[in-house]
């Protein structure tokens, strides 16, 4: 499978019309084909498992520089597995390097959910995702908490995944003070799911900072408390 025969079988399967309804809802300025997501990932599971790990990675890179909303799409899904072997073999390389030029939230949480397997593989990657905290692009600074969803979500953590954990809430602290509605919103989503695992932790990070959130980011972090 070559990135040009991907390419074509995905504008075989477009929709002319809901391409139209996706650029009007995504507002991002790139070409849409109007494919539903889930025959992209029924097409994906397809590929991981005919290509060779080196196809997949050389096809995932291709696809995302096409800048084709389906085609970005699909380059994330052929990543989107737990276990990669060997797991250094460039997946977490290619997908952070994804992150430093995400736009809109649709390409990015793909992508992130890719990037969320990769770094419960090796949590020594957090140390590039730190450097995101601080990004200028605000789709970077936004993927910090969403690739670090799984720590919130751990009904077990063991040790370093509290102080992981502990981490990830400081940088959600730090974030408080961003009017940017997306940044608001990451940050409510980390604390709400937080707060279907260990409740106290989310009380207590509202108590500190919830009056530096938008009101609709309060509510919605402390949904289920």
């Amino acid at each position: 499978m070559t990135p040009a025969e991907a390419r074509a079988l995905l504008e075989s399967m477009a929709d002319p019309v809901k391409a139209s309804e996706m650029a009007a809802y995504h507002k991002i300025g790139r070409p849409y084909l109007g494919i539903p997501v889930p025959q992209i990932d029924m097409l994906a599971r397809g590929w991981r498992q005919s290509l060779s790990l080196d196809a997949r990675l050389g096809l995932a890179a291709a696809l995302w520089d096409m800048g084709v909303h389906e085609t970005m799409v699909m380059a994330a899904k052929l990543l989107e597995q737990a276990r990669i072997r060997p797991d250094d073999s460039g997946a977490w390389a290619l997908v952070a390097g994804w992150a430093e030029t995400f736009e809109g939230w649709a390409t990015a949480d793909h992508a992130s959910i890719a990037g969320q397997k990769r770094l419960v593989a090796d949590p020594s990657r957090l140390g590039t995702v730190a450097g995101w905290t601080t990004h200028p692009n605000m789709w970077t600074r936004r993927a910090a908490l969403v690739m670090t969803l799984p720590w919130a979500k751990m009904n077990n953590p063991k040790p370093q995944d509290l102080e992981i954990r502990e981490t990830v809430l400081g940088w959600a602290a730090g974030y408080a003070p961003d009017r940017d509605w997306f940044i608001q919103k990451s940050i409510a989503w980390w604390v709400r799911d937080l707060s279907r695992h260990d409740p106290d932790r989310s009380r207590a990070f509202l108590a500190a900072h919830g009056d530096g959130l938008k009101p609709f980011a309060r509510k919605e972090a402390g949904r289920h408390l």
